[in-house]
């Protein structure tokens, strides 16, 4: 056979914490990743797992070259030194505490001893920063996990818990895609979006290259495209695309770590 030339460059992977269902999220992120791949010279492949720890445990394993997550800043992940390098175009993210429009409950206190929906024991705005607020208010809850924010959302939606701990985010899109009316109990201060983070042992050529596509996405008339298509499958509004971020803009993640009553 003729020689093709140099071998073709593996694919590398990119995990993605996952907020939606499987499908959801890779309906969401291949186009993205293809556009980036192949604006980067740096080809791109979705990683997903079935729960978050699962999906924790390969990158704390330094088995993944890019990761979408906001989980690696507590104390014990960040000294392993997974960089950030991009994070959605945005205000940032708030958690809250919702239940339906016309339940009953108006309070935090009226919660004790009711059924609330949380992500995972790793999520941030689904469980930590949520169910931190609840021990503050010495409101005590029947913590039911889900798996993953709209799994929450649904939850609530059929009645099967009083209330969720959410990434207001992700609650506000699925209302809109699922017409589902709630009402805000309470609500966090403001924390960066879930974030592009590197794995330490990625060549720095191939960081910056796909960096600098992710961040000129909105730009370029392909990758708006792409970028209106996953808007209009989440039912998003606001800003579209990446911006630039590093380790310094999650400063309050780390803070939160320190002080939060969760064990």
């Amino acid at each position: 056979m003729p020689s093709t030339g140099a071998a073709a460059e593996r694919a590398f992977s990119f995990y993605v914490l996952t907020q939606r269902t499987i499908t959801l999220t890779a309906q969401y992120w291949n186009p993205i990743l293809t556009y980036v791949g192949g604006k980067s010279g740096v080809p791109l492949e979705l990683k997903l797992a079935k729960t978050a720890a699962e999906g924790n445990a390969v990158a704390e394993a330094g088995r993944y070259d890019f990761q979408y997550t906001n989980h690696f800043f507590t104390p014990e992940r960040d000294r392993l030194g997974w960089r950030v390098i991009a994070r959605p175009a945005g205000p940032g993210i708030r958690s809250q505490i919702v239940v339906p429009v016309g339940s009953p409950i108006r309070s935090l206190q009226d919660l004790n001893g009711k059924d609330v929906a949380f992500v995972t024991p790793d999520g941030f705005t689904g469980y930590w920063l949520p169910y931190d607020a609840l021990l503050k208010a010495k409101v005590n809850v029947k913590v039911v996990f889900t798996g993953n924010q709209e799994a929450s959302s649904a939850q609530l939606r059929i009645n099967k818990v009083a209330a969720a701990g959410v990434n207001s985010s992700v609650m506000a899109r699925y209302g809109r895609r699922e017409g589902f009316e709630y009402r805000v109990l309470w609500t966090s201060e403001v924390y960066q979006d879930l974030c592009i983070m590197a794995n330490p042992k990625m060549p720095a050529d191939k960081v910056a290259a796909v960096r600098a596509a992710l961040i000129n996405m909105a730009g370029d008339p392909a990758g708006l495209k792409v970028l209106e298509a996953g808007a209009e499958l989440l039912k998003s509004s606001g800003d579209l695309g990446f911006v630039a971020a590093d380790d310094r803009d999650y400063d309050n993640y780390r803070k939160f770590y320190k002080t939060t009553r969760v064990k």
